[in-house]
Protein backbone atom coordinates (compact mmCIF):
# COMPACT_ATOMS: atom_id res chain seq x y z
CA UNK A 1 0.00 0.00 0.00
CA UNK A 2 1.20 3.50 -0.86
CA UNK A 3 -0.16 6.93 0.06
CA UNK A 4 -3.23 8.07 -1.87
CA UNK A 5 -1.35 10.79 -3.73
CA UNK A 6 1.04 8.11 -5.07
CA UNK A 7 -1.64 5.66 -6.20
CA UNK A 8 -1.48 5.45 -9.99
CA UNK A 9 -4.52 6.23 -12.07
CA UNK A 10 -5.01 4.73 -15.50
CA UNK A 11 -8.11 4.95 -17.60
CA UNK A 12 -9.07 1.32 -18.29
CA UNK A 13 -9.58 -0.08 -21.76
CA UNK A 14 -13.36 -0.27 -21.60
CA UNK A 15 -13.73 -2.23 -24.83
CA UNK A 16 -11.42 -4.87 -23.37
CA UNK A 17 -13.46 -4.79 -20.14
CA UNK A 18 -16.63 -5.44 -22.15
CA UNK A 19 -14.95 -8.39 -23.87
CA UNK A 20 -13.81 -9.80 -20.54
CA UNK A 21 -17.28 -9.42 -19.00
CA UNK A 22 -18.80 -11.17 -22.02
CA UNK A 23 -16.28 -14.02 -21.82
CA UNK A 24 -16.81 -14.49 -18.08
CA UNK A 25 -20.59 -14.46 -18.57
CA UNK A 26 -20.24 -17.20 -21.18
CA UNK A 27 -17.95 -19.19 -18.87
CA UNK A 28 -20.55 -19.06 -16.12
CA UNK A 29 -23.33 -20.14 -18.47
CA UNK A 30 -21.33 -23.10 -19.78
CA UNK A 31 -19.78 -24.15 -16.44
CA UNK A 32 -19.95 -27.87 -15.78
CA UNK A 33 -19.18 -27.62 -12.06
CA UNK A 34 -19.60 -25.16 -9.20
CA UNK A 35 -15.81 -24.76 -9.11
CA UNK A 36 -15.87 -23.48 -12.71
CA UNK A 37 -18.85 -21.24 -12.01
CA UNK A 38 -17.23 -19.81 -8.90
CA UNK A 39 -14.00 -19.15 -10.82
CA UNK A 40 -15.97 -17.04 -13.32
CA UNK A 41 -17.75 -15.29 -10.44
CA UNK A 42 -14.46 -14.35 -8.75
CA UNK A 43 -13.12 -13.20 -12.12
CA UNK A 44 -15.98 -10.72 -12.45
CA UNK A 45 -15.46 -9.59 -8.86
CA UNK A 46 -11.80 -8.78 -9.61
CA UNK A 47 -12.54 -7.08 -12.93
CA UNK A 48 -15.35 -4.90 -11.62
CA UNK A 49 -13.30 -4.06 -8.51
CA UNK A 50 -10.43 -2.81 -10.66
CA UNK A 51 -12.65 -0.77 -12.98
CA UNK A 52 -14.46 0.93 -10.12
CA UNK A 53 -11.25 1.54 -8.19
CA UNK A 54 -9.95 3.57 -11.13
CA UNK A 55 -13.24 5.42 -11.39
CA UNK A 56 -13.16 6.17 -7.64
CA UNK A 57 -9.60 7.53 -7.83
CA UNK A 58 -10.65 9.88 -10.64
CA UNK A 59 -13.78 10.93 -8.75
CA UNK A 60 -11.89 11.69 -5.52
CA UNK A 61 -9.22 13.72 -7.31
CA UNK A 62 -11.91 15.60 -9.21
CA UNK A 63 -13.68 16.35 -5.89
CA UNK A 64 -10.43 17.64 -4.39
CA UNK A 65 -9.98 20.06 -7.28
CA UNK A 66 -12.91 20.49 -9.66
CA UNK A 67 -10.75 22.93 -11.65
CA UNK A 68 -8.26 20.19 -12.60
CA UNK A 69 -8.82 19.86 -16.34
CA UNK A 70 -7.45 16.31 -16.54
CA UNK A 71 -9.77 14.81 -13.93
CA UNK A 72 -12.67 16.92 -15.14
CA UNK A 73 -12.24 15.25 -18.53
CA UNK A 74 -11.87 11.84 -16.86
CA UNK A 75 -15.18 12.27 -15.06
CA UNK A 76 -16.84 13.14 -18.36
CA UNK A 77 -15.35 9.91 -19.74
CA UNK A 78 -16.72 7.91 -16.80
CA UNK A 79 -20.12 9.59 -17.07
CA UNK A 80 -20.34 8.30 -20.63
CA UNK A 81 -18.86 4.84 -20.15
CA UNK A 82 -20.43 3.61 -16.88
CA UNK A 83 -23.93 3.23 -18.39
CA UNK A 84 -22.38 1.23 -21.24
CA UNK A 85 -20.61 -1.09 -18.80
CA UNK A 86 -23.83 -1.53 -16.81
CA UNK A 87 -25.35 -3.19 -19.87
CA UNK A 88 -22.64 -5.87 -19.78
CA UNK A 89 -22.90 -6.21 -16.00
CA UNK A 90 -26.62 -6.78 -16.35
CA UNK A 91 -26.03 -9.65 -18.78
CA UNK A 92 -23.70 -11.17 -16.19
CA UNK A 93 -26.35 -10.67 -13.50
CA UNK A 94 -28.96 -12.43 -15.61
CA UNK A 95 -26.60 -15.35 -16.16
CA UNK A 96 -25.93 -15.55 -12.42
CA UNK A 97 -29.64 -15.51 -11.57
CA UNK A 98 -30.30 -18.34 -14.03
CA UNK A 99 -27.20 -20.39 -13.21
CA UNK A 100 -27.78 -24.05 -12.38
CA UNK A 101 -25.31 -23.46 -9.53
CA UNK A 102 -27.41 -20.75 -7.87
CA UNK A 103 -28.10 -23.03 -4.85
CA UNK A 104 -24.33 -23.51 -4.41
CA UNK A 105 -23.71 -19.76 -4.54
CA UNK A 106 -26.52 -19.23 -2.02
CA UNK A 107 -25.04 -21.83 0.30
CA UNK A 108 -21.64 -20.08 0.26
CA UNK A 109 -22.60 -16.41 0.00
CA UNK A 110 -26.24 -16.21 1.10
CA UNK A 111 -29.40 -15.26 -0.78
CA UNK A 112 -29.09 -11.48 -0.49
CA UNK A 113 -26.84 -11.21 -3.54
CA UNK A 114 -29.67 -12.71 -5.60
CA UNK A 115 -32.34 -10.47 -4.08
CA UNK A 116 -30.19 -7.43 -4.84
CA UNK A 117 -29.43 -8.75 -8.34
CA UNK A 118 -33.15 -9.04 -9.09
CA UNK A 119 -33.64 -5.44 -7.94
CA UNK A 120 -30.64 -4.31 -10.01
CA UNK A 121 -32.18 -5.79 -13.17
CA UNK A 122 -35.24 -3.59 -12.64
CA UNK A 123 -33.14 -0.41 -12.86
CA UNK A 124 -31.68 -0.68 -16.34
CA UNK A 125 -32.31 -1.14 -20.02
CA UNK A 126 -29.98 -0.24 -22.90
CA UNK A 127 -32.75 2.11 -23.98
CA UNK A 128 -31.96 4.51 -21.10
CA UNK A 129 -28.19 4.70 -21.62
CA UNK A 130 -28.39 8.22 -23.14
CA UNK A 131 -30.48 9.44 -20.17
CA UNK A 132 -28.04 7.92 -17.66
CA UNK A 133 -25.17 9.69 -19.38
CA UNK A 134 -27.04 13.00 -19.37
CA UNK A 135 -27.96 12.51 -15.71
CA UNK A 136 -24.29 12.17 -14.74
CA UNK A 137 -23.35 15.24 -16.78
CA UNK A 138 -26.09 17.31 -15.15
CA UNK A 139 -25.15 16.30 -11.59
CA UNK A 140 -21.52 17.06 -12.42
CA UNK A 141 -22.59 20.50 -13.70
CA UNK A 142 -24.43 21.12 -10.41
CA UNK A 143 -21.37 20.11 -8.37
CA UNK A 144 -19.09 22.35 -10.44
CA UNK A 145 -21.47 25.28 -10.11
CA UNK A 146 -21.48 25.06 -6.31
CA UNK A 147 -17.72 24.46 -6.17
CA UNK A 148 -17.16 27.57 -8.29
CA UNK A 149 -18.91 29.87 -5.81
CA UNK A 150 -16.88 32.93 -4.90
CA UNK A 151 -18.90 34.93 -2.40
CA UNK A 152 -17.86 38.47 -1.42
CA UNK A 153 -18.15 39.04 2.33
CA UNK A 154 -16.52 41.69 4.50
CA UNK A 155 -13.99 42.60 1.83
CA UNK A 156 -12.86 39.03 1.16
CA UNK A 157 -14.05 36.19 -1.05
CA UNK A 158 -15.19 32.79 0.21
CA UNK A 159 -16.38 29.43 -1.10
CA UNK A 160 -19.71 28.14 0.22
CA UNK A 161 -17.92 25.93 2.74
CA UNK A 162 -15.57 28.70 3.88
CA UNK A 163 -18.53 31.04 4.45
CA UNK A 164 -20.27 28.53 6.76
CA UNK A 165 -18.63 29.62 10.06
CA UNK A 166 -19.99 33.15 9.60
CA UNK A 167 -23.52 31.74 9.31
CA UNK A 168 -23.54 30.93 13.03
CA UNK A 169 -21.42 33.86 14.23
CA UNK A 170 -22.57 35.17 17.66
CA UNK A 171 -22.85 38.72 16.27
CA UNK A 172 -26.43 39.12 15.01
CA UNK A 173 -25.62 41.56 12.22
CA UNK A 174 -22.64 39.58 10.95
CA UNK A 175 -24.54 36.29 11.02
CA UNK A 176 -27.50 37.74 9.13
CA UNK A 177 -25.16 39.34 6.59
CA UNK A 178 -23.52 35.95 5.95
CA UNK A 179 -26.89 34.27 5.36
CA UNK A 180 -27.88 37.08 3.01
CA UNK A 181 -24.56 36.89 1.13
CA UNK A 182 -24.94 33.15 0.63
CA UNK A 183 -28.61 33.50 -0.34
CA UNK A 184 -27.69 36.22 -2.81
CA UNK A 185 -25.18 33.94 -4.57
CA UNK A 186 -27.85 31.27 -4.97
CA UNK A 187 -30.32 33.90 -6.18
CA UNK A 188 -27.85 35.06 -8.82
CA UNK A 189 -27.56 31.46 -10.05
CA UNK A 190 -31.26 30.66 -9.66
CA UNK A 191 -31.88 30.21 -13.38
CA UNK A 192 -29.03 27.68 -13.70
CA UNK A 193 -30.11 25.77 -10.59
CA UNK A 194 -33.72 25.65 -11.77
CA UNK A 195 -32.73 24.55 -15.26
CA UNK A 196 -30.42 21.75 -14.09
CA UNK A 197 -33.02 20.33 -11.72
CA UNK A 198 -35.88 20.67 -14.17
CA UNK A 199 -33.88 18.68 -16.73
CA UNK A 200 -33.02 16.03 -14.12
CA UNK A 201 -36.67 15.59 -13.07
CA UNK A 202 -37.93 15.15 -16.62
CA UNK A 203 -34.98 12.94 -17.52
CA UNK A 204 -35.64 10.63 -14.57
CA UNK A 205 -39.37 10.59 -15.28
CA UNK A 206 -38.63 9.44 -18.85
CA UNK A 207 -36.29 6.72 -17.54
CA UNK A 208 -38.97 5.40 -15.21
CA UNK A 209 -41.59 5.31 -17.94
CA UNK A 210 -39.16 3.72 -20.40
CA UNK A 211 -38.72 0.86 -17.92
CA UNK A 212 -42.49 0.43 -17.55
CA UNK A 213 -43.06 2.30 -14.27
CA UNK A 214 -45.54 5.07 -13.48
CA UNK A 215 -42.70 7.59 -13.45
CA UNK A 216 -39.51 7.83 -11.46
CA UNK A 217 -40.57 6.95 -7.90
CA UNK A 218 -40.59 3.14 -8.26
CA UNK A 219 -37.36 3.24 -10.26
CA UNK A 220 -35.84 5.54 -7.63
CA UNK A 221 -36.59 3.04 -4.87
CA UNK A 222 -35.03 0.23 -6.91
CA UNK A 223 -31.96 2.35 -7.65
CA UNK A 224 -31.57 2.94 -3.90
CA UNK A 225 -31.57 -0.84 -3.43
CA UNK A 226 -34.60 -0.81 -1.14
CA UNK A 227 -35.02 -4.49 -0.37
CA UNK A 228 -36.95 -4.70 2.90
CA UNK A 229 -39.37 -1.75 3.08
CA UNK A 230 -41.75 0.15 0.83
CA UNK A 231 -42.96 3.64 0.00
CA UNK A 232 -45.87 3.01 2.37
CA UNK A 233 -43.45 2.20 5.21
CA UNK A 234 -41.67 5.51 4.57
CA UNK A 235 -45.00 7.36 4.58
CA UNK A 236 -45.82 5.88 8.00
CA UNK A 237 -42.38 6.92 9.27
CA UNK A 238 -42.96 10.47 8.02
CA UNK A 239 -46.31 10.57 9.83
CA UNK A 240 -44.62 9.41 13.04
CA UNK A 241 -42.01 12.17 12.66
CA UNK A 242 -44.75 14.80 12.44
CA UNK A 243 -46.59 13.23 15.41
CA UNK A 244 -43.69 12.63 17.80
CA UNK A 245 -40.58 14.47 16.68
CA UNK A 246 -41.76 17.82 15.34
CA UNK A 247 -43.21 18.75 18.77
CA UNK A 248 -39.90 17.83 20.46
CA UNK A 249 -37.90 19.83 17.90
CA UNK A 250 -40.33 22.72 18.28
CA UNK A 251 -39.74 22.78 22.04
CA UNK A 252 -35.96 22.81 21.44
CA UNK A 253 -36.25 25.90 19.24
CA UNK A 254 -38.63 27.63 21.66
CA UNK A 255 -36.07 27.12 24.44
CA UNK A 256 -33.38 28.42 22.09
CA UNK A 257 -35.40 31.57 21.31
CA UNK A 258 -35.78 32.17 25.05
CA UNK A 259 -32.00 31.75 25.61
CA UNK A 260 -31.24 34.19 22.81
CA UNK A 261 -33.94 36.66 23.79
CA UNK A 262 -35.54 36.35 20.36
CA UNK A 263 -39.17 36.21 19.32
CA UNK A 264 -40.42 32.77 18.21
CA UNK A 265 -40.50 31.71 15.40
CA UNK A 266 -37.01 32.92 14.52
CA UNK A 267 -35.32 33.67 11.22
CA UNK A 268 -33.05 31.14 9.52
CA UNK A 269 -30.07 33.15 10.75
CA UNK A 270 -31.23 33.18 14.38
CA UNK A 271 -32.17 29.50 14.37
CA UNK A 272 -28.53 28.81 13.40
CA UNK A 273 -27.25 30.29 16.70
CA UNK A 274 -27.82 28.05 19.69
CA UNK A 275 -26.14 30.12 22.39
CA UNK A 276 -25.53 33.86 22.75
CA UNK A 277 -21.85 33.18 23.34
CA UNK A 278 -21.67 31.19 20.11
CA UNK A 279 -22.12 27.60 19.00
CA UNK A 280 -19.64 24.97 20.18
CA UNK A 281 -16.38 25.14 18.28
CA UNK A 282 -13.45 22.73 18.21
CA UNK A 283 -10.55 23.93 20.35
CA UNK A 284 -7.70 22.90 18.05
CA UNK A 285 -6.23 23.13 14.58
CA UNK A 286 -7.23 20.57 11.92
CA UNK A 287 -4.14 18.52 12.80
CA UNK A 288 -5.00 18.63 16.50
CA UNK A 289 -8.55 17.51 15.72
CA UNK A 290 -7.13 14.52 13.84
CA UNK A 291 -4.78 13.82 16.77
CA UNK A 292 -7.70 13.83 19.19
CA UNK A 293 -9.54 11.59 16.75
CA UNK A 294 -6.61 9.21 16.96
CA UNK A 295 -6.79 9.27 20.78
CA UNK A 296 -10.52 8.52 20.60
CA UNK A 297 -10.09 5.57 18.26
CA UNK A 298 -7.01 4.25 20.10
CA UNK A 299 -8.95 4.11 23.36
CA UNK A 300 -12.30 2.99 21.93
CA UNK A 301 -11.10 -0.44 20.73
CA UNK A 302 -8.08 -2.21 19.19
CA UNK A 303 -9.94 -2.47 15.87
CA UNK A 304 -10.68 1.26 15.64
CA UNK A 305 -7.11 2.10 16.62
CA UNK A 306 -5.58 0.08 13.80
CA UNK A 307 -8.14 1.45 11.35
CA UNK A 308 -7.57 5.16 12.03
CA UNK A 309 -3.79 4.80 12.14
CA UNK A 310 -3.94 3.22 8.68
CA UNK A 311 -6.12 6.06 7.40
CA UNK A 312 -3.62 8.67 8.54
CA UNK A 313 -0.49 6.77 7.54
CA UNK A 314 -1.61 6.39 3.93
CA UNK A 315 -3.20 9.87 3.61
CA UNK A 316 -6.68 8.46 3.20
CA UNK A 317 -8.29 11.65 4.52
CA UNK A 318 -8.57 14.93 2.61
CA UNK A 319 -10.30 17.34 4.96
CA UNK A 320 -9.15 20.94 4.38
CA UNK A 321 -11.46 23.34 2.53
CA UNK A 322 -9.67 24.79 -0.50
CA UNK A 323 -10.51 26.79 -3.60
CA UNK A 324 -12.10 24.66 -6.31
CA UNK A 325 -12.83 21.79 -3.92
CA UNK A 326 -16.27 20.23 -4.18
CA UNK A 327 -18.55 20.86 -1.22
CA UNK A 328 -19.75 18.41 1.40
CA UNK A 329 -18.13 15.22 2.55
CA UNK A 330 -18.26 11.52 1.85
CA UNK A 331 -16.57 8.19 2.42
CA UNK A 332 -15.83 5.75 -0.35
CA UNK A 333 -13.79 2.56 -0.87
CA UNK A 334 -10.72 1.85 -2.97
CA UNK A 335 -11.55 -1.81 -3.51
CA UNK A 336 -8.28 -2.89 -5.11
CA UNK A 337 -6.42 -1.62 -2.05
CA UNK A 338 -8.97 -2.75 0.58
CA UNK A 339 -9.08 0.71 2.19
CA UNK A 340 -11.67 3.46 2.59
CA UNK A 341 -11.15 7.14 1.78
CA UNK A 342 -12.65 10.18 3.54
CA UNK A 343 -13.32 13.47 1.72
CA UNK A 344 -14.45 16.53 3.73
CA UNK A 345 -14.28 20.29 4.13
CA UNK A 346 -13.10 21.48 7.55
CA UNK A 347 -14.42 24.97 8.26
CA UNK A 348 -13.72 25.65 11.94
CA UNK A 349 -17.13 24.54 13.19
CA UNK A 350 -18.55 21.60 15.14
CA UNK A 351 -18.85 19.93 11.74
CA UNK A 352 -15.07 19.34 11.68
CA UNK A 353 -15.24 17.00 14.67
CA UNK A 354 -18.28 15.26 13.24
CA UNK A 355 -16.25 14.48 10.10
CA UNK A 356 -13.74 12.62 12.27
CA UNK A 357 -16.58 10.67 13.86
CA UNK A 358 -19.30 10.48 11.18
CA UNK A 359 -17.30 9.84 8.00
CA UNK A 360 -14.85 7.70 9.95
CA UNK A 361 -17.83 5.67 11.15
CA UNK A 362 -18.51 4.83 7.53
CA UNK A 363 -14.84 4.15 6.92
CA UNK A 364 -14.53 1.86 9.94
CA UNK A 365 -17.47 -0.23 8.73
CA UNK A 366 -15.84 -0.51 5.30
CA UNK A 367 -12.51 -1.39 6.92
CA UNK A 368 -14.11 -4.06 9.13
CA UNK A 369 -15.69 -5.73 6.08
CA UNK A 370 -12.96 -4.97 3.53
CA UNK A 371 -12.30 -8.57 2.49
CA UNK A 372 -15.92 -9.61 2.03
CA UNK A 373 -16.97 -11.54 -1.06
CA UNK A 374 -18.92 -10.44 -2.97
CA UNK A 375 -17.64 -6.89 -2.61
CA UNK A 376 -21.26 -5.70 -2.54
CA UNK A 377 -21.41 -7.17 0.97
CA UNK A 378 -18.85 -4.64 2.24
CA UNK A 379 -21.62 -2.05 2.58
CA UNK A 380 -25.27 -2.56 3.50
CA UNK A 381 -27.96 -0.45 1.81
CA UNK A 382 -27.71 3.30 2.42
CA UNK A 383 -29.82 3.60 5.55
CA UNK A 384 -27.79 0.74 7.02
CA UNK A 385 -24.55 2.57 6.23
CA UNK A 386 -25.69 5.77 7.93
CA UNK A 387 -26.22 3.90 11.21
CA UNK A 388 -22.45 3.26 11.38
CA UNK A 389 -21.64 6.95 11.02
CA UNK A 390 -24.35 8.65 13.06
CA UNK A 391 -23.91 6.23 15.96
CA UNK A 392 -20.11 6.66 15.97
CA UNK A 393 -20.69 10.37 16.64
CA UNK A 394 -22.33 9.47 19.96
CA UNK A 395 -19.60 7.03 20.94
CA UNK A 396 -17.16 9.97 20.85
CA UNK A 397 -18.93 11.81 23.70
CA UNK A 398 -16.53 10.64 26.47
CA UNK A 399 -13.67 12.19 24.44
CA UNK A 400 -15.55 15.42 23.70
CA UNK A 401 -13.41 17.56 26.01
CA UNK A 402 -10.34 16.87 23.88
CA UNK A 403 -12.23 18.12 20.85
CA UNK A 404 -14.16 21.05 22.38
CA UNK A 405 -12.42 22.10 25.62
CA UNK A 406 -14.55 24.67 27.43
CA UNK A 407 -17.35 24.21 24.88
CA UNK A 408 -17.87 20.54 25.81
CA UNK A 409 -21.13 21.07 27.70
CA UNK A 410 -22.44 23.15 24.81
CA UNK A 411 -21.43 20.43 22.38
CA UNK A 412 -23.24 17.58 24.09
CA UNK A 413 -26.47 19.55 24.28
CA UNK A 414 -26.07 20.83 20.74
CA UNK A 415 -25.25 17.42 19.32
CA UNK A 416 -28.27 15.65 20.77
CA UNK A 417 -30.59 18.57 20.01
CA UNK A 418 -29.21 18.67 16.47
CA UNK A 419 -29.83 14.95 15.96
CA UNK A 420 -33.47 15.45 16.94
CA UNK A 421 -34.07 18.61 14.92
CA UNK A 422 -32.36 17.16 11.85
CA UNK A 423 -34.90 14.36 11.39
CA UNK A 424 -37.84 16.68 10.53
CA UNK A 425 -35.66 18.46 7.96
CA UNK A 426 -34.46 15.21 6.40
CA UNK A 427 -37.99 13.83 6.34
CA UNK A 428 -39.17 17.00 4.61
CA UNK A 429 -36.50 16.49 1.93
CA UNK A 430 -37.93 13.03 1.30
CA UNK A 431 -41.54 14.26 1.23
CA UNK A 432 -40.56 17.02 -1.22
CA UNK A 433 -38.93 14.54 -3.58
CA UNK A 434 -41.98 12.29 -3.59
CA UNK A 435 -44.10 15.29 -4.58
CA UNK A 436 -41.63 16.33 -7.29
CA UNK A 437 -41.44 12.92 -8.96
CA UNK A 438 -45.15 12.18 -8.61
CA UNK A 439 -45.91 15.52 -10.33
CA UNK A 440 -42.96 16.12 -12.68
CA UNK A 441 -44.94 18.72 -14.60
CA UNK A 442 -44.55 21.23 -11.73
CA UNK A 443 -42.74 24.40 -12.76
CA UNK A 444 -39.67 25.55 -10.81
CA UNK A 445 -41.82 28.19 -9.09
CA UNK A 446 -44.37 25.56 -8.08
CA UNK A 447 -41.61 23.36 -6.65
CA UNK A 448 -40.40 26.26 -4.51
CA UNK A 449 -43.97 26.81 -3.30
CA UNK A 450 -44.22 23.13 -2.28
CA UNK A 451 -40.99 23.39 -0.27
CA UNK A 452 -42.28 26.50 1.46
CA UNK A 453 -45.55 24.70 2.31
CA UNK A 454 -43.66 21.73 3.76
CA UNK A 455 -41.55 24.05 5.89
CA UNK A 456 -44.76 24.97 7.71
CA UNK A 457 -45.43 21.30 8.50
CA UNK A 458 -41.97 20.00 9.36
CA UNK A 459 -40.12 23.14 10.50
CA UNK A 460 -42.66 25.57 11.96
CA UNK A 461 -39.86 27.26 13.89
CA UNK A 462 -38.61 28.92 10.69
CA UNK A 463 -39.93 32.46 10.09
CA UNK A 464 -40.76 32.90 6.40
CA UNK A 465 -40.96 36.68 6.14
CA UNK A 466 -38.63 37.16 3.18
CA UNK A 467 -35.83 38.72 5.26
CA UNK A 468 -33.24 36.35 3.80
CA UNK A 469 -33.41 35.84 0.03
CA UNK A 470 -33.47 32.29 -1.27
CA UNK A 471 -34.18 30.57 2.07
CA UNK A 472 -37.35 32.42 3.03
CA UNK A 473 -38.62 32.13 -0.55
CA UNK A 474 -38.78 28.33 -0.37
CA UNK A 475 -35.67 27.79 -2.45
CA UNK A 476 -33.27 26.50 0.22
CA UNK A 477 -33.65 22.93 -1.01
CA UNK A 478 -31.35 23.79 -3.93
CA UNK A 479 -28.30 23.73 -1.66
CA UNK A 480 -29.05 20.09 -0.75
CA UNK A 481 -26.73 18.07 -2.98
CA UNK A 482 -28.65 14.80 -2.54
CA UNK A 483 -31.81 16.23 -4.08
CA UNK A 484 -29.92 16.71 -7.34
CA UNK A 485 -27.56 13.74 -7.30
CA UNK A 486 -29.21 10.96 -5.25
CA UNK A 487 -33.02 11.06 -5.31
CA UNK A 488 -34.74 9.45 -2.31
CA UNK A 489 -31.43 9.04 -0.45
CA UNK A 490 -32.14 11.54 2.31
CA UNK A 491 -34.72 9.55 4.28
CA UNK A 492 -31.92 7.06 4.92
CA UNK A 493 -30.27 9.61 7.24
CA UNK A 494 -33.51 9.97 9.19
CA UNK A 495 -34.03 6.22 9.59
CA UNK A 496 -30.39 5.84 10.65
CA UNK A 497 -30.55 8.77 13.06
CA UNK A 498 -33.49 7.09 14.77
CA UNK A 499 -31.35 3.97 15.24
CA UNK A 500 -28.36 6.06 16.34
CA UNK A 501 -30.52 7.61 19.05
CA UNK A 502 -31.07 4.08 20.36
CA UNK A 503 -27.28 3.73 20.61
CA UNK A 504 -27.13 7.11 22.39
CA UNK A 505 -29.65 5.85 24.95
CA UNK A 506 -27.67 2.63 25.47
CA UNK A 507 -24.41 4.58 25.87
CA UNK A 508 -25.96 6.58 28.73
CA UNK A 509 -26.53 3.31 30.60
CA UNK A 510 -23.51 1.15 29.65
CA UNK A 511 -21.00 2.20 26.99
CA UNK A 512 -19.34 -1.21 26.74
CA UNK A 513 -22.67 -2.91 26.23
CA UNK A 514 -23.59 -0.32 23.59
CA UNK A 515 -20.29 -0.94 21.79
CA UNK A 516 -20.89 -4.69 21.72
CA UNK A 517 -24.23 -4.06 20.01
CA UNK A 518 -22.53 -1.64 17.59
CA UNK A 519 -19.93 -4.23 16.62
CA UNK A 520 -22.64 -6.90 16.30
CA UNK A 521 -24.36 -4.57 13.83
CA UNK A 522 -21.21 -3.49 11.98
CA UNK A 523 -19.57 -6.91 11.57
CA UNK A 524 -22.49 -8.06 9.41
CA UNK A 525 -21.44 -5.63 6.68
CA UNK A 526 -24.01 -5.74 3.91
CA UNK A 527 -24.71 -9.46 4.21
CA UNK A 528 -28.28 -8.87 5.49
CA UNK A 529 -31.14 -6.49 4.72
CA UNK A 530 -31.46 -3.43 6.96
CA UNK A 531 -34.24 -4.75 9.20
CA UNK A 532 -32.35 -8.03 9.74
CA UNK A 533 -29.12 -6.17 10.58
CA UNK A 534 -31.04 -4.38 13.32
CA UNK A 535 -32.76 -7.50 14.62
CA UNK A 536 -29.49 -9.45 14.75
CA UNK A 537 -27.90 -6.66 16.81
CA UNK A 538 -30.81 -6.38 19.27
CA UNK A 539 -32.08 -3.04 17.90
CA UNK A 540 -35.60 -1.81 17.12
CA UNK A 541 -36.73 -0.97 13.61
CA UNK A 542 -37.49 2.73 12.98
CA UNK A 543 -40.59 1.60 11.08
CA UNK A 544 -42.12 0.60 14.42
CA UNK A 545 -43.93 3.64 15.79
CA UNK A 546 -42.86 2.74 19.34
CA UNK A 547 -39.21 3.15 18.29
CA UNK A 548 -39.47 6.83 17.37
CA UNK A 549 -41.76 7.56 20.30
CA UNK A 550 -39.33 5.90 22.71
CA UNK A 551 -36.18 7.70 21.56
CA UNK A 552 -38.05 11.02 21.55
CA UNK A 553 -39.14 10.53 25.16
CA UNK A 554 -35.65 9.54 26.32
CA UNK A 555 -33.90 12.40 24.52
CA UNK A 556 -36.43 15.03 25.55
CA UNK A 557 -36.12 13.98 29.18
CA UNK A 558 -32.31 14.24 28.99
CA UNK A 559 -32.39 17.67 27.34
CA UNK A 560 -34.94 19.03 29.82
CA UNK A 561 -32.74 17.92 32.74
CA UNK A 562 -29.43 19.04 31.19
CA UNK A 563 -27.54 21.69 33.16
CA UNK A 564 -26.89 24.76 30.99
CA UNK A 565 -26.28 27.05 33.95
CA UNK A 566 -23.46 29.50 33.43
CA UNK A 567 -23.68 29.20 29.63
CA UNK A 568 -24.95 32.23 27.77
Amino acid sequence: MTTFSQIPYQRPDTEDAKRQLTALTERLASAQSYAEAKDAFLGVEALVSHIFTQRTIASIRHSINTEDAFYDAEMKFWNAVIPELIEYQQKWTQALLHSQFRPDFSAEYGDLMFLNAEIELKTFSPAIIPELQQESDLTQAYEKLLASAQIPFEGKTYTLSQLSPFKNDPDDARRLAAWKAEGQWYKEHQAELDEIYDKLVHLRDRMGKALGYEGYTTLGYYRMGRNCYTKEDVERFRAAVVKYLVPVADSIYRAQAARLGKQYPMSFADNALQFKSGNPRPCGTPEQILEQGQKFYDELSPETSEFFRTMRKYELLDVLSTKGKAGGGYCTTLQDYHVPFIFANFNGTQHDVEVVTHEAGHAFASWTNRFRVPADYIWPSMEGCEVHSMSMEFFAWPWAEGFFGTDTRKFRYSHLAGALTFIPYGTMVDHFQHIVYETPELTPAERHAEWKRLLGIYMPWMRLDGEIPFYADGEGWQRQHHIYSSPFYYIDYCLAQTVALQFWARIQKDRNDAWSHYMAYTKQGGSRVFTDLLRNAGLDSPFEETCLRGVCEAARSWLDAYDLSGIE
